[in-house]
């Protein structure tokens, strides 16, 4: 993250003896990016991160992706997804390619061990449900809208509260996810003109330091496989930490979005970059206010970009036949815009309400046979009119 926080007790100085009420150590661990060169926190165990009892390996991944064919706009009814299962087994993965893995997930289970993505951060856009994210951090509550952003190193698990229902979309990034570099002065604070700053930050309310003994698993997913680690010692011992890394929540609704007198072109809905993609936020907002402005977003060629749009509530004013939890890509190289009728029709509307995650990739993304099997395969011709 951009800020510093602290959570439980720490010693006065980093590195230095830290005792227990019987007189042995704390075990202090560090979690780093780039080395240690990045963001950083430390924190401070009961018993060693270390002592491992027992591995195997879980499975090996390998996504199914579909058989290439004619390049072409999609439309996935991705609101259709089965439920079913804990919030890593209930995801179904629709695009990716060597940066980033794009799924969507309907949990119905509390997960039974704790999760770790080794190769980098994960951002999980809850769009329906509520309940609780537990980490070594401690304890996040999660609402409807909230992007949960996981740095990588953080152990995690999603406890859904009774009864509430839960959908999710999830994005696996290969490295680190940040808040634009534009939005932030050279001491990594918020600037002025950002559309939302730290106090829209939420971070783990409460660290609960666990002295438990017994056998704890930690699914951990790196090198396209999942092996599983059982401790002796609940992960969750942490009696505190501080630094700049730390999972944290972001509500949609938190975004203050930019304007202007004519049509504003995407990159003002940035709310989070990654290597190789970024991600949007589209929120109920004011329209232009030029007296000929046109409402409706203007024609555009994705020349660098694969373009995924998750259709969260509301209204979508350029678009026709999307429900709710759609999804559509357009794929660099094929211009694309409003469907008829809706250009000509947002002249003289004053706002839009609806609600939306893009994703924007600058390599190709491959589609999964998963996302195939959702496809509207009348999308591409949409735009022919009457």
């Amino acid at each position: 993250m951009t800020y510093y926080y602290k959570l439980g007790r720490i010693p006065h100085k980093r590195h230095t003896q830290f005792r227990q009420a019987d007189g042995s150590l704390y075990r202090e661990e560090l979690i780093s990016t780039r080395g240690f060169s990045g963001v950083q926190s430390l924190l401070y165990h009961l018993h060693p991160p270390t002592q491992l009892d027992k591995l195997l390996l879980d499975r090996i991944l390998e996504i199914p992706y579909e058989e290439p064919g004619a390049l072409h706009p999609r439309h996935l009814r991705a609101a259709t997804v089965a439920t079913g299962g804990d919030a890593i087994a209930a995801r179904v993965p629709l695009a990716a390619n060597d940066n980033v893995c794009i799924s969507v997930a309907r949990p119905t289970e509390s997960m039974s061990y704790w999760y770790r993505f080794a190769h980098g951060d994960e951002v999980i856009f809850i769009h329906e449900g509520s309940g609780i994210l537990e980490s070594q951090f401690g304890i996040l509550r999660y609402r409807p809208g909230d992007y949960l952003v996981i740095p990588a190193g953080v152990l995690w698990r999603i406890l859904p509260d009774e009864g509430s229902q839960q959908r999710m979309l999830v994005i696996e990034a290969n490295g680190h996810v940040e808040p634009p570099a534009r939005y932030l002065n050279r001491y990594g604070q918020f600037l002025e003109h950002s559309p939302y700053c730290e106090r829209d930050i939420r971070p783990p309310e409460e660290l609960i330091a666990h002295d438990e003994e017994g056998e704890f698993e930690i699914r951990v997913k790196a090198r396209d496989r999942i092996t599983r680690y059982f401790y002796r010692y609940h992960p969750l011992d942490v009696v505190g930490w501080d630094g700049h890394l730390w999972p944290y929540a972001f509500n949609i609704e938190d975004f203050e979005p930019i304007t202007g007198r004519v049509h504003q072109p995407p990159t003002v809905h940035q709310t989070f970059e990654g290597p190789g993609f970024v991600v949007c936020s589209f929120v109920p907002r004011l329209f232009d206010y030029h007296p000929l402005a046109i409402p409706a977003p203007y024609n555009h060629s994705n020349v660098d970009s694969d373009e995924v749009l998750y259709y969260v509530e509301g209204n979508f004013m350029s678009r026709k036949g999307i429900d709710r939890a759609s999804i559509t890509i357009h794929p660099g190289g094929i211009p694309h815009g409003p469907h008829p009728g809706t250009y000509e029709g947002s002249i003289g509307k004053e706002r839009t309400d609806e609600l939306a995650v893009m994703i924007d990739t600058f390599r190709p993304l491959k589609l999964t046979q998963y996302a195939a099997a959702l496809e509207d395969k009348d999308y591409p011709y949409s735009w022919r009119g009457q």
